[in-house]
């Protein structure tokens, strides 16, 4: 299956600064790819190429096949770009705003009134139609700004740290809105620092830094990478014990051969096991056998936050 976003080799510099550096990306049909990285990492840069905004210095980026660079118009068929900051004319209501987009996407009469209702429909702002734009709240513009780059039904959404500033509820509604984009078949690129939420909305990562692409693939993959590299972490929680009970539990875990180390966390100790342990069921085993009221036993996922910590290395361009 060919790449719905591709980049080959690509370069842009600005002066004698290096935004990116042979960035080698390739996202398939129907994945939210979650684009991440340090300020100054190139993300920005990368999604305003793939936009027809900025012309690369060197390599070639496409949208489904069609070279942004050399056929832009056709590839802005395609795509939907919502920058980190949107404009907006806030002296408009809200549909007079989409249909305002509508035109300029040259979509006329009775179809414009359907793809307008639609849009409205799609980021549940229909009873705020007639609401003037000014009066929306962050969470209702950035909901606008994506319906304005549905309007013409790009195959491609590229999305500019499109969660800064929305509160708790606003951001549960955007997560739900990138899960019905996807269902609908579209490609979706995210740019965030929020990583635990683009964990979660996010079927595939980038991570970018210092104009350089480190990791490009499936969260699930990265995530059992790093298991087997460092160990997995397990949690557990016994039942209340003397002095001398929790001695003998910290000398039992700390010489046992399923574990590299050990740290408390409240009332719960984290275990991280030695590489290459799958199974660590057997260390539950022998607590109850020594007595202890196991009172909870899982292992930890490893946050997004974890996996770029441990890929990344603090470097900007």
């Amino acid at each position: 299956m060919s790449p719905m976003i591709e980049t080959r080799g690509l370069r842009m510099s600005f002066g004698g600064v290096r935004a990116l550096e042979h960035l080698d990306l390739a996202v398939p049909p129907g994945e939210v790819f979650g684009f991440i990285g340090p300020n100054g990492a190139g993300k920005t840069t990368t999604i305003r190429i793939l936009a027809t905004l900025l012309l690369p210095t060197g390599g070639r980026a496409s949208l489904d096949g069609v070279d942004v660079a050399r056929r832009p118009r056709q590839a802005r068929r395609i795509l939907g770009y919502m920058p980190d900051h949107i404009g907006i004319y806030d002296d408009m209501r809200v549909d007079e705003y989409l249909s305002f987009f509508a035109a300029a996407y040259r979509i006329h009469g009775a179809r414009r009134e359907r793809v307008v209702d639609d849009a409205l429909i799609l980021t549940d702002l229909d009873g705020k139609r007639r609401d003037p734009v000014r009066a929306l709240s962050r969470g209702m513009t950035q909901r606008l700004g994506l319906a304005r780059v549905l309007l013409h039904d790009p195959k491609v959404l590229l999305l500019d740290e499109p969660a800064a500033g929305l509160d708790p509820r606003a951001r549960v509604e955007f997560k739900e809105l990138i899960a019905e984009l996807r269902r609908q078949g579209k490609t979706i690129l995210i740019s965030s620092h929020i990583l635990s939420e683009i964990g979660e909305m996010c079927t595939s990562i980038g991570i970018l830094e210092a104009g350089r692409l480190l990791y490009s693939g499936a969260i699930d993959e990265v995530r059992e990478k790093l298991r087997g590299e460092t160990g997995r972490v397990v949690r557990i929680r016994v039942g209340p014990t003397d002095e001398r009970g929790k001695r003998v539990l910290l000398d039992l875990l700390r010489g046992h051969p399923l574990v590299a180390g050990l740290r408390k966390d409240g009332d719960d100790l984290l275990l991280r096991l030695r590489p290459g342990v799958e199974d660590p069921s057997p260390l539950a085993a022998e607590l109850v056998r020594e007595g202890f009221a196991l009172r909870h036993f899982s292992e930890e996922e490893i946050g997004l936050e974890e996996v770029f910590l441990r890929i990344t290395k603090g470097i900007v361009a």
